[in-house]
């Protein structure tokens, strides 16, 4: 605990000490060893879904926990190799990002088809893999942010993998045609009997303001998060609320006042916490992004960690912050992480 309390300094009374006043976290399902047979039991979740995520569950330093802390590695595609793997080379070579993933105690590791598929008969029995069916790629010019399918469920499972992932851009007006193609991955993924991660962005220029950036508003992220777990997301992946108010500044969908006035106040645990209760109060788990890597990675990466299972989240998924950096200083990073989960001093608010 004293390491965590150093790492966060000065915010370190705000975030470990806070209680939530909004959403009561006892009306949650939370994580934990029998997350599987308390919460998804109730699914109808196919016993090899059930089996699948609980292995993912059982992998790892957090293994058995209920907690995940997953290494994603799709950004080749997404931001282009050489922006991805410059600085750091050796992650080009896909059999280095599965060895990180490794020795970084993670409970799994997500990429594209084609960096699983070239190391799948090395790794595949050895950790688990989730495997990202669709990507943003950014060669098309002028640039598009839009989501390509560039795999299937099929493929997936027949190299090994125990999960897939897929992003919808909710907010954007590709987004109908999104939520039809990832429903329907998602559905032959469940008859194949794999775990499904939604990565539940929000894209849309006008919802970056003078003001404020609403891709990161609390009611419009829950929403996504609502959504994402209406088509079938075993977890959902979203970026940590920083601001609230997306709605009502700009002056669009439905709302409630409670959600600004009680649920989701300015307190980031609490902001957090609204996004877990719109993934059906924990049913579905959170996990939340680590963000770009700079300069502030480690207080950046345990403040994340700290606020999303102090919300009732599930969990951290976090790349760049360590495959930008030499493997032990990556390793350092993901285990400062996995610390937060595994103290019992770091509860939920």
């Amino acid at each position: 605990m004293n390491d965590i309390e150093r790492i966060l300094g000065d915010e370190a009374e705000s975030l470990l000490g806070y209680e939530c006043r909004g959403i009561n976290g006892g009306h949650l399902h939370l994580p934990g060893p029998d997350y599987v047979s308390r919460v998804l039991v109730d699914s109808n979740r196919s016993n090899t879904v059930l089996r699948n995520l609980q292995t993912i569950l059982g992998h790892g330093r957090l293994g058995n926990t209920g907690y995940l802390s997953i290494l994603p590695v799709d950004q080749g595609v997404e931001h282009s190799a050489g922006a991805s793997f410059a600085p750091n080379p050796l992650y080009f070579d896909p059999g280095n990002l599965v060895e990180l993933a490794l020795e970084g105690g993670c409970n799994a590791i997500a990429s594209t088809y084609g960096v699983l598929a070239s190391v799948s008969r090395r790794y595949a029995h050895r950790i688990p893999f989730l495997v990202k069916l669709n990507h943003n790629e950014l060669l098309t010019y002028p640039n598009r942010h839009d989501q390509t399918l560039f795999a299937t469920a099929d493929q997936a499972f027949e190299l090994g993998a125990v999960a897939v992932g897929a992003t919808i851009y909710f907010g954007s007006p590709e987004s109908r045609r999104q939520i039809e193609e990832v429903s329907q991955a998602f559905e032959r993924a469940h008859e194949l009997g794999m775990v499904t991660v939604l990565w539940a962005y929000l894209r849309n220029p006008e919802f970056k303001q003078d003001d404020a950036d609403y891709h990161t508003a609390a009611d419009l992220t829950g929403q996504a998060n609502h959504l994402a777990v209406t088509i079938g997301a075993d977890i959902v992946k979203q970026k940590q609320a920083t601001v609230n108010g997306g709605f009502k500044a700009l002056n669009f969908g439905k709302t409630h006042e409670r959600v600004y006035s009680e649920l989701a106040t300015d307190h980031p645990i609490e902001l957090a916490r609204y996004q877990v209760a719109n993934c059906y109060m924990g049913r579905i788990g959170l996990i939340n992004s680590g963000g770009s890597s700079g300069s502030d990675d480690l207080h950046q990466a345990v403040r994340t960690a700290v606020i999303n299972k102090r919300a009732g989240g599930m969990g951290l998924i976090s790349g760049r912050k360590a495959f930008q950096k030499p493997m032990a200083e990556g390793v350092e990073l993901l285990h400062a992480i996995q610390d937060v989960y595994l103290s019992d001093a770091v509860t939920v608010a």
